[in-house]
């Protein structure tokens, strides 16, 4: 019995240990609710975090702005995930500047890109346009303006695809290298509620875009209003894209 018991003793110590793969960077998310996008959360949380484990890569995931009085310095990316960015609190404001100064980076995507006229003029620098308003949600035609940009690789040139098509202005002359944008003439601009008016923006609209802000890596796409968007491989490998790049600075064809 014990020669046996030494036996395997010795077999188990020649079988090698199953390797852990060790996270490649953290992404800290935050998904704080609004009054139209919160029945997103728990959807986008489970495909997120399939994703990270699939690309083994740690996401820190909250809905409390109170996560940026800790030390962010550790994250190679924050994403801005729905999350109405007025939220934060001065003081948070600040710590996320500093983070940015410092080399940090960030993606934004959907309703993060709003911000409240004169609320906070950094963030919308950031995020490189400033929100107008939107048409009632409509299939339309995204169209791929970079192909050589990661947030760009698993879609098809001409897409199908039915969101709010935010409109945007420029008021601070900031340059931004459109990834995707959508062809006006899929859908109607001018399809809104009551009491307020569609705008055209013509051939050049952006729905997606990059640029550097600060000392960091900016990423931001306006898709993404429904919460099934989130099941959509397609959108998720649009996501995937663009937070590798934001986290890495890795990925983009030249």
């Amino acid at each position: 019995m014990r020669g046996l018991s030494g036996m395997v003793a010795l077999a188990l110590a020649a079988v090698p240990a199953v390797a852990v793969a060790e996270d490649q960077f953290r992404v800290l998310v935050i998904a704080t609710p609004s009054t139209y996008h919160y029945e997103y959360i728990p959807i986008a949380r489970d495909a997120l975090e399939r994703v990270a484990r699939l690309h083994s890569f740690a996401l820190d995931w909250t809905s409390d702005p109170a996560r940026f009085d800790d030390d962010l310095a550790g994250f190679a990316a924050i994403l801005f995930l729905n999350t109405p960015p007025e939220r934060l609190d001065a003081g948070q404001r600040a710590r996320f500047e500093a983070y940015m100064r410092a080399g940090g980076n960030a993606m934004v995507v959907h309703r993060a890109a709003i911000v409240p006229k004169d609320e906070w003029p950094w963030f919308e620098k950031l995020v490189g346009r400033r929100f107008v308003n939107h048409p009632k949600v409509q299939t339309g035609v995204v169209t791929v303006a970079d192909p050589g940009f990661p947030a760009s690789f698993g879609l098809p040139p001409r897409w199908i695809w039915s969101d709010e098509f935010y409109v945007t202005a420029d008021p601070w002359r900031i340059a931004i290298d459109p990834v995707l944008r959508v062809d006006e003439r899929s859908y109607d601009p001018t399809l809104i509620w009551p009491g307020q008016v569609g705008h055209r923006m013509g051939a050049d609209h952006p729905l997606a875009w990059h640029h550097r802000y600060e000392r960091g890596r900016v990423f931001v796409t306006l898709l993404g209003h429904q919460a099934d968007m989130y099941r959509d491989e397609r959108y998720l490998q649009h996501l995937l894209g663009g937070l590798f790049w934001t986290a890495t600075g890795r990925g983009q064809l030249r």
